[in-house]
């Protein structure tokens, strides 16, 4: 399940079947629409540059973050004031909607700008650690993916980010070094 925090995150692009093709999306105009709408946020596209160089140094300073959690490494109080301040930077207003499953709290955001986006992005990561665990954050095992994902299973043991992709592609590539040792044996 995709996150707002992870799918941002995952902006950085690598090619998880060992190309050379990375790209980082998040300069990219498409990427930046597609995300807002995904998200329901607003900003303007596209981001300026000096936006742009806000983004990737929080994208950056979160992919840390993220990879010392997956270790099994604590959320530092220093880690802790840096994702306070960031979420400081985006302002809320709570509003009261009537639905199937009856009355819900929503928190819309405020601002129309990517100081915005990032101070939502910082919340949902803070959530995901409060409310989940942050010890369940994990990064693919495929080591040309690298792609930051939540694992969500019971027996809190899933190794790659998606098992019909990385999954199975590290199946098999486990499966032909295994032939080839043992063709060497013969």
């Amino acid at each position: 399940m995709d996150r707002l925090w992870t799918d941002f995150v995952n902006s950085d692009y690598h090619d998880w079947r060992g190309g050379d093709r990375s790209e980082d999306r998040l300069g990219k105009t498409e990427w930046q629409q597609g995300f807002l709408k995904q998200w329901q946020l607003n900003a303007s596209v596209p981001a300026s540059s000096e936006e742009e160089g806000a983004l990737r140094s929080f994208r950056n300073e979160l992919q840390a973050l993220a990879t010392r959690l997956s270790e099994g490494k604590p959320l530092s109080s220093k880690d802790q004031e840096w994702l306070n301040a960031k979420m400081k930077e985006g302002q809320v207003v709570r509003r009261l909607n009537a639905g199937d499953e009856g009355l819900k709290l929503s928190l819309i955001p405020a601002g129309t700008q990517w100081q915005q986006v990032m101070a939502e992005v910082a919340a949902d990561f803070a959530i995901t650690v409060v409310e989940g665990d942050g010890g369940r954050i994990r990064i693919c095992d495929n080591a040309d993916c690298r792609w930051i994902f939540y694992d969500d299973t019971r027996s809190r043991t899933q190794k790659y980010c998606d098992d019909k992709m990385c999954g199975n592609l590290m199946k098999v590539r486990r499966f032909r070094a295994k032939q080839k040792k043992d063709q060497q044996q013969e």
